[in-house]
This record gives structure tokens, C-alpha cells and sequence, in this order.
């Protein structure tokens, strides 16, 4: 690899100084490093990237910040198809596997092609109210549908195929790939799951039954989650949330239907663990 481009968190970087060392030594071992011009938003679709910013040919992206920045950036750069190295400035991060003491290693790896690229399947949800599409979007991560608001008890209906699967009361849903069970489905009690599988992974938010369990489904399965009413047969309100950020009012019978992505995300691997061994690491670091 000789071209890069930088994705910076300024809350993690604030003074940019390791954007800085990386495009000092990136420059001064031949490469080229272009980074991003402008910390304002391009407009509601890319709120954290400016794609045409990226220059033709690129080779990786660089993004500095933790989990979250890097889930941010593949969605602003889905469909270009170019790998994303995560540098964790944060605490504990999945995703983004190399930290600050080996940011130069990694490098170096990179300049000498020592690395591999992983695929990670996608979500794409579209929000419908009656016929009409509220907003869509894809996840990296998960695509959570909870209340707007304090947190309450919701009635949660779900298809697949268009067919019913189930209904219970509970906090909400989240539907997530393999990359996501590390994240807030691992939170909510659902299994761990390698992040190389492609399949859905569907679990409840503190569900009002003993029998509701995490579902896995196969990665061509459409899954639908309507919103009930609410109690006393009111108008419920809910909000379904794109990895955490991007997100969508939901209320009384509207659905979220999901499905795979067309695209995937590249990851690059400079460690050559198992998903037991960084598993085994991270989980040591907390």
C-alpha cells in the first residue's frame, strides 16, 4: 500500500497530533497521505466523511478514533470499496484492533503489503409509515428499534420472509450482523458470534417472557419489525437507530424491513489472531 487517506475523531485527537505523526511517517517512507479538509458535516447522508474528498486509487483508509468512528466511516464510504484500518484512541475497541503503542508497526505492515482484508457483511433497513419510506440506511453494527424517549415497554412484532415469527413486550429489538454481537446485542444477553459468518442475528431488549430468546437467521432472510400499540391501544412512539447514530422516528404500525447490504465492509488485519484470540485479548482488557 503507498496511498492513504485519514479519517480523524478531533474529541480523540484533539490537537491532531497523531494524525500528524502518521502522515509524517507514512510521507517520509514514501507514501502519500491526504486527509480530511473539513470537520463540517457534507450534508445528512455524510456526516462524518466527505467521499469525494477520497482520491482516486487510494489504497486504505486510516481512521483514527475508536468502534464508532470507524462504524461512521464505512458508511460513508460504502460502495467504494476501499479497506479500513481502525487505530483505537479510546478504550476498548473490537473493530479498530491497533492501539497507540503499535500505530508504527502496523504502518510498516501496510507499506510492506504484511496485512489481510476481511469482509463484514451489512445491513440495510428502510423505515416505512404505511407505504411511504421514512428513511434508509445501513449498519455495520446493528439496527436497534427501542422507544423514543425514557425507556418503556413496547409490543414488538416480527416477520420473516413476510412471515410471522413472534410478538412480545419489551424494551425493543436489535437485529445485528456477526460484527455487532460484540456490541450491544452482547450487552443485551445475546451469544458471540465470528465476525467472518454471514448470517442476521435478532435480540430482545429486555423481553416480558421466559422464552424469548436471540434467533439466528440466514443472511438472505428479510426481516420485518412492526411497532404495536401502545398501552391503554395509545399511539406508541420508537425510534429505530443505525449503528447508534443515524436514526428514524418510528410510531403505531410502522416497520422497519431489513436486509443484507449490497455492500460489505473491508477490513484490514495487521494481527493475525483468531476471533477467540482478540476476543480472549479484549475482554482481559476491561
Amino acid at each position: 500500500m503507498k496511498k492513504f487517506y485519514i479519517i480523524t475523531n478531533r474529541a480523540k485527537d484533539p490537537e491532531l497530533t497523531v494524525r500528524t505523526s502518521i502522515v509524517q511517517y507514512l510521507e517520509a517512507n514514501g507514501a502519500t497521505c491526504a486527509v480530511r479538509r473539513s470537520e463540517e458535516p457534507v450534508d445528512e447522508r455524510h456526516r462524518n466523511t466527505n467521499p469525494a474528498e477520497i482520491p482516486e486509487g487510494t489504497d486504505c483508509i486510516i481512521v483514527l478514533g475508536g468502534d464508532g468512528t470507524l462504524m461512521r466511516a464505512a458508511d460513508d464510504v460504502q460502495g467504494l470499496n476501499i479497506p479500513l484500518l481502525g487505530i483505537n484512541l479510546g478504550t476498548l475497541g473490537y473493530l479498530a484492533e491497533i492501539d497507540r503503542s503499535s500505530i508504527f508497526p502496523a504502518l510498516d505492515c501496510l507499506l510492506q503489503d504484511k496485512y489481510k482484508i476481511e469482509h463484514r457483511m451489512m445491513l440495510h433497513g428502510t423505515v416505512y409509515s404505511e407505504e411511504k419510506v421514512i428513511r434508509g440506511g445501513i449498519a455495520l453494527n446493528d439496527i436497534v428499534i427501542s422507544s423514543a424517549g425514557a425507556p418503556h415497554v413496547m409490543a414488538i412484532y416480527n416477520y420473516v420472509n413476510g412471515k410471522y415469527l413472534n410478538y412480545y413486550r419489551g424494551d425493543g429489538v436489535i437485529v445485528s450482523t456477526p460484527t455487532g454481537s460484540t456490541g450491544y446485542s452482547l450487552s443485551a444477553g445475546g451469544p458471540l458470534i465470528s465476525p467472518d459468518s454471514e448470517l442476521f442475528l435478532i435480540t430482545p431488549l429486555a423481553a416480558h417472557t421466559l422464552n424469548t430468546r436471540s434467533i439466528i437467521l440466514p443472511a438472505d432472510s428479510e426481516i420485518t419489525v412492526r411497532i404495536g400499540a401502545g398501552r391503554d391501544d395509545t399511539v406508541e412512539h420508537a425510534m429505530a437507530y443505525f449503528d447508534g447514530d443515524t436514526r428514524a422516528p418510528m410510531h403505531t404500525g410502522d416497520r422497519v424491513v431489513i436486509k443484507r447490504s449490497e455492500n460489505d465492509t473491508l477490513i484490514v488485519r495487521i494481527h493475525d489472531d483468531s476471533f477467540l484470540g482478540t476476543l480472549r485479548r479484549k475482554m482481559n482488557e476491561v
